[in-house]
């Protein structure tokens, strides 16, 4: 993997990786509605379809000036198996576009994803509506 990485870099002239970290908040209007619309509503699978929808943007705008991009797992956890499918997806649309992938799936994180893994107890708010995606009365924590 480092031999692909140097590589990459060499070629891209950047050592650079993209963080592809979504939440609801930074999807642009537009694609926001369009999920919406498309997806039934403010729902996990809409919000899901999102952030694939918007790493196939960033992909699409990066895939040639950098050699690596790094999902954080834990946006995507917190929308449950729609979310989950949507890591798979921006994970294999970015190794398709020939990027490397570097998995951000660590626990014990900074604020914005340990509040995502926090969706565990707490659930996930999509606009109005809470959804308590892994119905679980406890999780385990790193101290």
């Amino acid at each position: 993997m480092i031999d692909r990485l140097i590589e990459r870099t060499e070629r891209c002239g950047a050592p650079i990786v993209v963080g592809l970290d979504p939440a609801y908040a930074m999807i642009p209007e537009p694609l926001r509605a369009e999920c919406l619309e498309t997806h039934g509503g403010p729902t996990p699978r809409a919000v899901a379809a999102m952030f694939a929808a918007y790493n196939r943007r960033i992909i699409d705008g990066v895939c040639d000036l950098i050699p690596a991009v790094k999902p954080q797992i834990a946006m995507y956890e917190q929308l449950g198996p729609a979310g989950l499918s949507a890591y798979a997806e921006t994970t294999a649309y970015a190794a398709e576009k020939g990027l490397l992938v570097i998995g951000d799936v660590k626990r014990g994180d900074i604020a914005s994803t340990a509040a995502a893994y926090a969706a565990h107890l707490a659930g996930v708010r999509v606009e109005s509506q809470l959804y308590d995606i892994w119905t679980e009365d406890a999780i385990t924590l790193i101290p």
